[in-house]
């Protein structure tokens, strides 16, 4: 007999957190690892920025200390909407978004809300944690396994022929845990699929809602622009419901405020189901952050130092794998365009994902995630590289070390 629920009992624990957890071991055994698997950045080398940290502290000592209102500060909220507008194109009126601790309770809360036990998630591989948010839901997954010549991001061909029986589609841009993006054009075609289902349905059954998770987007390469379903195609306002935050963008992971941006009436029941949980950001915080989106100048310096110790790191990564591609070394690379993340092949003949993980770790040193981690089938040979806690100084020696595992 279970002594749990059965829910619980079933449910599949973050591969990436096991694996963490693994090289924490290793390296309190005083294991050297060059530890690549993790989304989360080294304050020492990005910090979040230090007026917002300022920001924190003065808000502490001015007593912002008890709940928030359950859909967040008002001040947040205007300075989310003014901020989204100015710099993507994105607008909401106030009852159309709320703020939450983070980007994980809204989607969440964005499941809980639009689908029903059996309803279909169509959602692409590799992708980040869709497969344990239908479990909890009791959804119906179809994975759509994308290919590295798109940059892993789905198109609408792929997704065209699972659309009239899904409630939900999923989609990240910039992708974790590839570094990608959609193009205008990919995303238009995606777009007008999803417009042209739910005409056909024409109010005889529940929408097609887009889950669409932008939390990376102020994270991208040099002339790489960000995109965004109503911006494209303003019918889609009715069926969007966005994902963001101070997270990735800020390097404010433990900061816990996050943001959806939606139909009113999904944000209301969004609203009401985390209000029972009790998943709000903190309030201190929620000042804090509004102080800091209204301030250009401040937002605009952090942004562009930030980018630029990503871009240096891509720009060292990329260089070292594609020299070892064009050794014939059984590598490959995918040019990064946001988020903190460089997809990579390691193709060794003869081995399954699980041993090619095990001997990068153990003969390089090298800690990466397989994208099986991110729902693609046993036997990819794609993994996730994050440079977030990648110090420059190891750069050159890590490759070198790579290169003589792989030769």
């Amino acid at each position: 007999m279970n002594a749990t629920s059965t829910k619980a009992a079933n449910l599949i624990g973050s591969e990436i957190i096991r694996l963490g957890n693994e090289i924490n071991v290793r390296k309190r055994q005083g294991e050297q690892i060059y530890n690549l698997t993790i989304g989360d950045f080294d304050p020492k080398i990005f910090p979040i920025p230090a007026a917002l940290q300022h920001s924190i502290i003065k808000a502490y000592e001015a007593g912002e200390t008890n709940y928030p209102p359950a859909d967040g500060m008002p001040e947040l909220k205007d300075a989310v909407r003014a901020f989204l507008a100015a710099r993507c194109a994105l607008y909401a009126k106030d009852d159309e978004i709320m703020v939450a601790g983070g980007g994980r309770p809204l989607i969440y809360a964005a499941y809980q809300t639009l689908v029903d036990p059996g309803d279909v998630v169509v959602y692409p591989t590799p992708s980040w944690n869709n497969n344990h948010y239908c479990y909890l839901t009791g959804a119906r997954g179809i994975e759509i396994e994308t290919l590295p010549e798109n940059g892993f991001m789905p198109t609408a061909a792929e997704l065209a022929p699972h659309l009239a029986e899904a409630t939900m589609l999923a989609l990240c841009s910039p992708l974790n845990p590839t570094g990608t993006v959609f193009t205008r054009e990919a995303l238009t075609e995606i777009c007008d699929a999803v417009l042209t289902e739910n005409a056909r349905r024409a109010g005889t059954r529940k929408p097609l809602y887009v889950l669409y998770d932008h939390i990376y987007w102020m994270l991208r390469a040099d002339g790489i622009d960000h995109v965004h379903p109503v911006m494209l195609r303003p019918e889609m306002q009715p069926y969007t419901i966005y994902i963001d935050g101070i997270s990735k963008s800020l390097a404010a992971t433990g900061v816990r405020v996050g943001w959806s941006i939606g139909p009113s009436h999904v944000i209301a029941k969004m609203k009401s189901i985390l209000g029972h949980i009790g998943a709000w950001a903190p309030r201190a915080e929620q000042v804090a952050t509004a102080t800091f989106l209204m301030n250009d100048a401040d937002v605009d310096a952090y942004l562009a130092a930030s980018q630029s110790r990503i871009d240096e790191r891509f720009d060292a990564l990329y260089r070292g794998l594609r020299a070892m591609h064009d050794k014939g070394l059984p590598v490959n690379v995918i040019r990064p365009q946001g988020a903190i993340y460089l997809s990579a092949q390691f193709n060794v003949p003869s081995m399954s994902t699980q041993q090619i993980t095990t001997m990068l770790l153990d003969v390089a040193h090298v800690a990466v995630v397989p994208f099986t981690a991110f729902g693609c089938s046993d036997g990819t040979t794609w993994f996730r590289l994050s440079i977030g806690t990648l110090h420059k100084s190891d750069i050159e020696p890590m490759l070198s070390a790579l290169e003589r595992a792989l030769v």
